[in-house]
């Protein structure tokens, strides 16, 4: 009896741990994009008003980032196979009451994790397609006057601050000047 063993899908994932938002609440935004392609679980996250849309864009980055860094695959051909939230540790305080009584505060923690596979037919990017073509360039000149270069005198011009022109003298009048005033007497001194 021949087995065939069936290739293995790749599976790339993420996982944030110890989140400081309620798995109950995170479970609602990971809903909407399970099963999603890349680009469209970004485009939903990013239009998702709730807090936790944010932590799971997060992640999403971050096991986009391992594909394209670890496996070589390209970030917007890969899909949402798998996305869930677990209950991490429940931080425990406590808030005082009337008559002496204590009310209990759970903060609730989670963790998220996020597995993306290729799409059907998406075949891993190559090496050589992956680092970007570097091209010779000739060393630039240092620029001079005939590039388009500024003098000295033009830069600190430049960084100067722009001083306003002087005033230009008021035209004199051939009036006679105003008489200066004399300052009051004081009634002790007309008597």
């Amino acid at each position: 009896m021949a087995s065939t063993v069936a290739p293995e899908k790749q599976e790339v994932r993420a996982v944030a741990k110890w989140v400081r938002i309620s798995p109950r609440k995170a479970r609602l935004v990971v809903d909407h994009i399970r099963g999603r392609s890349v680009p469209e679980a970004r485009t939903v996250l990013a239009f998702t008003t709730r807090a936790a849309a944010h932590e799971i864009e997060k992640v999403l980055r971050s096991a986009v980032a391992n594909a394209e860094a670890n496996h070589g695959l390209v970030g917007d051909d890969l899909v949402v196979s798998s996305a869930h939230v677990d209950e991490g540790l429940i931080i425990k305080r406590w808030k005082p009451r009337a008559r002496g009584r204590v009310a209990r505060i759970r903060k609730r923690t989670c963790h998220i994790t996020i597995k993306l596979s290729p799409l059907d037919g998406a075949a891993p990017a190559k090496a050589a397609a992956a680092t970007p073509k570097v091209e010779e360039t000739e060393e630039a000149a240092p620029p001079t006057e005939s590039t388009g270069a500024m003098t000295p005198e033009e830069k600190a011009a430049k960084k100067a601050p722009a001083r306003k022109p002087p005033a230009k003298p008021k035209a004199e009048k051939n009036e006679k000047e105003p008489k200066k005033r004399t300052p009051r007497k004081k009634k002790d001194e007309e008597e």
